[in-house]
C-alpha cells in the first residue's frame, strides 16, 4: 500500500495533473503564482482552503492553484517559515525574541506576538518573487511539457505481489 501514495509517485501524479490542464499557460502560471504565494504564507493547514477560496474568487486555474501550495510541506516548511522569520525580522529591525524556561499562557501569546509581524513581512517579501519566478517558469514549462509523454508506472505481475 505504501509503494502506491509515495512522494515520487504523488509528485508524477501532480505532474500529470499540470500537464493535463486544458487551459492557456498563461492561466496555468497565474493559478500557479496563486497557489505558491498563498502557499509562503504561514498558513500552514489551511494552505489548500485558502488557495481554493482565492481561486474560486480571482478566476484562476484552481488544479494549479492547489499543486502550487504544495511548495510548503512538512518537509520544507520550517525551512521557509525560518527564512521568512529572519528576513522579516531583519527588515523590522528587531532582535531575536527570548525564549523563557517556564512557559505559561501569558509568555507564549507575548512570543507569538513577537514572531508573527516578522513572520508575515518575510512571507509577503518572500512569497512575491517566489510566485513571479513560479509564473515564469510555469509558462515556459507547461508547453514543453505538454508534449513530453509522462510513462505509466510499471505494473508490478501478479506472482511478485505477496
Amino acid at each position: 500500500m505504501w509503494r502506491r501514495w509515495s512522494f515520487f509517485r504523488q509528485f508524477k501524479l501532480n505532474l500529470i495533473r499540470l500537464v493535463r490542464i486544458q487551459a492557456q499557460p498563461d492561466a496555468v502560471g497565474r493559478g500557479m503564482a496563486l497557489g505558491l504565494f498563498i502557499g509562503m504564507t504561514p498558513t500552514f493547514g489551511i494552505q489548500m482552503f485558502l488557495a481554493l477560496g482565492f481561486a474560486l474568487l480571482l478566476r484562476q486555474n484552481k488544479i494549479a492553484a492547489l499543486i502550487g501550495v504544495w511548495c510548503t510541506n512538512p518537509v520544507t516548511a520550517p525551512i521557509i517559515y525560518g527564512i521568512e522569520y529572519e528576513v522579516g525580522r531583519l527588515l523590522m529591525g528587531l532582535p531575536h525574541p527570548e525564549v523563557a524556561i517556564e512557559f505559561n499562557h501569558k509568555i507564549l501569546s507575548g512570543l507569538g506576538c513577537q514572531l508573527l509581524p516578522p513572520l508575515l513581512l518575510g512571507s509577503v517579501v518572500l512569497g512575491i518573487p517566489v510566485a513571479i519566478i513560479g509564473y515564469a517558469l510555469t509558462i515556459r514549462f507547461v508547453p514543453s511539457l505538454r508534449a513530453w509523454r509522462v510513462p505509466r508506472w510499471p505494473k508490478r505481475r501478479q506472482d511478485d505481489r505477496g
